[in-house]
């Protein structure tokens, strides 16, 4: 017998996916029960405490293609018993939008199945597995990835995107019957606030996230080399490139021209967007809606970011911050240095603030699933 809550099923989960699978859980959890089918849950990982966890297994998706293929079969038919296993009415597959198996078979048992992707799933995998094999087998491996996803599409109930635009980079129309495209995250607004005025903010602007390859941390470091006198960039965060940046940066380092402030704890955050009057995230259309972003803006900070999926809805030209025209060190540079002139970059970091406070707030948030489940079950 089935109740009103609903059971979330994500795929093996980074300590990214468990911040936002976490984010995701606190929603639901305002609306009625909610529990977590999950696979490789990091140990550390507080929502053993305060959620119902329900753990597949702790082996990771897999180095080898082999290897993770077999472990994504397993995984589908272990979702498969866990779901009948379970009251919820409804199936949220969070993340998890190529799962096919689990999303067929939760329709075939009478629940209702939400699918949310988190990003461009298939291009992710694409750009990994070019990494490690030809790009003619990395390319046919992600279609085919790609295709269980639209399959998955199709056949749940709804789709979910954070933004419209999101739906649209994904090839949906926000405006169809079966796609609801406004199930962005919240952020805390209490820990992520204005703490220091803009304008007693120095001159710095900066990333925050990690230090690697995909995050465009080389462009950034040419543009902490290229900024005018007086301009500091501050790097946040830690990753496989942080000793390259190290050194590359030497020079600007020792100069004061750029600062790197390596990993620091979540709570501390909200401190490094006060320091800044800009945050510069050159994101890859593998992202849905960086959390950061929203973050930042919280913080009264506005952003520089480049247009993909859901950033041209919160990242506003001239309102909120400023879009990326072209990931070129040269053009970022003129572009930062333009908008730490303007006259009105007050006023974005005001409306930044103030877009979080009107539609990323928890109570948004909640109004917004409150919505959604209510328009699926009827």
């Amino acid at each position: 017998m089935s109740d009103s809550g609903v059971c979330v099923v994500t795929h093996p989960l980074s300590s990214a996916g468990e911040n936002a699978t976490r984010t995701l859980l606190n929603i639901l959890a305002e609306l009625g029960p909610v529990s977590l089918v999950t696979a490789d849950l990091p140990e550390d990982s507080t929502i053993r405490e305060d959620r119902e966890v329900i753990e597949l297994t702790t082996k990771g998706a897999g180095d080898g293609i082999v290897v993770a293929a077999v472990r994504f079969v397993l995984n589908q038919l272990r979702m498969c018993d866990a779901i009948r296993r379970r009251p919820e009415e409804v199936v949220l597959f969070f993340g998890a939008t190529s799962y096919l198996l689990p999303i067929l078979f939760a329709r075939s048992v009478g629940k209702i199945v939400l699918v949310e992707p988190r990003g461009d799933v298939p291009l992710t995998l694409q750009l990994n597995w070019e990494q490690r094999m030809p790009n003619i087998v990395a390319k046919a491996l992600s279609g085919a990835v790609r295709a269980l996803e639209r399959a998955g599409f199709a056949a749940a109930d709804r789709v979910v995107t954070y933004t419209p635009n999101m739906a649209r980079e994904l090839g949906l129309e926000p405006d169809s019957a079966n796609v609801y495209p406004y199930g962005a995250r919240y952020v805390d607004t209490d820990e992520f606030s204005v703490q220091v005025p803009f304008e007693e903010r120095s001159n710095v602007v900066g990333f925050v996230g990690r230090i690697d390859e995909e995050k465009g941390i080389r462009e950034l470091a040419e543009v902490a080399k290229q900024l005018p006198e007086g301009v500091t960039f501050r790097f946040v965060g830690d990753g496989p490139l942080y000793s390259w940046l190290e050194t590359e940066l030497a020079n600007e380092i020792a100069t004061g021209d750029a600062e790197l402030a390596g990993w620091v704890d979540h709570s501390d955050v909200p401190a490094e967007f006060n320091k800044m009057k800009l945050l510069v995230m050159p994101s890859h259309p593998t992202e849905g809606l960086p959390t950061t972003i929203l973050e930042a803006m919280a913080c009264g900070t506005p952003v520089y970011a480049t247009p993909v999926a859901g950033v041209p809805d919160v990242v506003k030209s001239q309102k909120t911050g400023m879009l990326m025209k072209s990931r070129d060190p040269q053009l970022i540079t003129r572009d930062i240095s333009e908008l730490l002139c303007q006259n009105n970059l007050a006023t974005m970091s005001n409306q930044s603030r103030g877009l979080i406070e009107d539609r990323y707030s928890l109570e948004e948030a909640v109004k917004r699933y409150r919505g959604l489940l209510s328009s699926v079950r009827g």
